[in-house]
């Protein structure tokens, strides 16, 4: 079987992004997606899987409300000289994704893992034995595809398994409702964890936001 292209994948991501979220449903562009999001720092996001420099610029020229955002898989040094300063650019971002497996991972001592589905949404809690926030994460379920979404370990917990935990359980449970491919954007720190238990890089992505005007 053929793997999917970059194009079908950025798909497949915005799919169960737009689920964890709760954001709404994309809209097809000629480049790509359009999602409202709703929220304070995000309204929307345009989504080009393969962004050219014609159609970012002419998206740029088209935006004025700030907090949209702009998610260009391709590397940051690509497409910063086509954007003007007040398009800051976040830190990159980088697709992924892996086979689901069913897999009950053992939980460290001194630790408890709740785990519930809501709405689409797979969620994992990791507390200590006092309750207290450890880690957590999230997936957004879209048919037999899942992505993992919004992964912290607190700081005085990290370096102990604990995010594997969370994105274990995760792949456990949208495995178990019937999906059986991951797909997720990670962080540079995020990515060296998902690596580490078996995700596979398949492209960069640049990630930019409008700023509000100055004064």
């Amino acid at each position: 079987m053929q793997d999917p292209s970059i194009n079908e994948l950025v798909r497949m991501w915005i799919a169960g992004w737009t689920v964890s979220r709760g954001a709404a449903e994309p809209v097809d562009e000629p480049w790509g997606w359009t999602i409202d999001v709703g929220v304070v720092g995000h309204v929307a996001r345009h989504v080009l899987p393969e962004p050219t420099e014609a159609d970012v610029r002419k998206i740029a020229e088209c935006t004025t409300a700030p907090g949209t955002w702009l998610k260009l898989f391709t590397e940051d040094a690509a497409v910063r000289p086509w954007l003007g300063p007040q398009w800051r650019l976040d830190e990159p971002g980088y697709l992924m994704t892996a086979p689901l497996t069913a897999e009950r991972p053992a939980v460290p001592a001194g630790y408890t893992v709740t785990s519930w589905t809501r709405g689409g949404v797979a969620r994992v809690l990791v507390r200590t034995g006092a309750g207290h926030l450890a880690a957590r994460g999230q997936a957004g379920l879209a048919g037999a595809v899942a992505v993992p979404d919004q992964i912290l370990t607190a700081p005085e917990h990290r370096r102990r398994g604990l995010g594997a935990l969370v994105m274990r359980t995760l792949q456990d449970t949208a495995y178990r409702a019937g999906a059986d491919t991951g797909v997720l954007v990670g962080t540079e720190a995020g990515q060296s964890l998902y690596r580490a238990i078996g995700w596979t890089t398949r492209t960069p992505m640049a990630s930019l936001v409008l700023e509000p005007e100055a004064g």
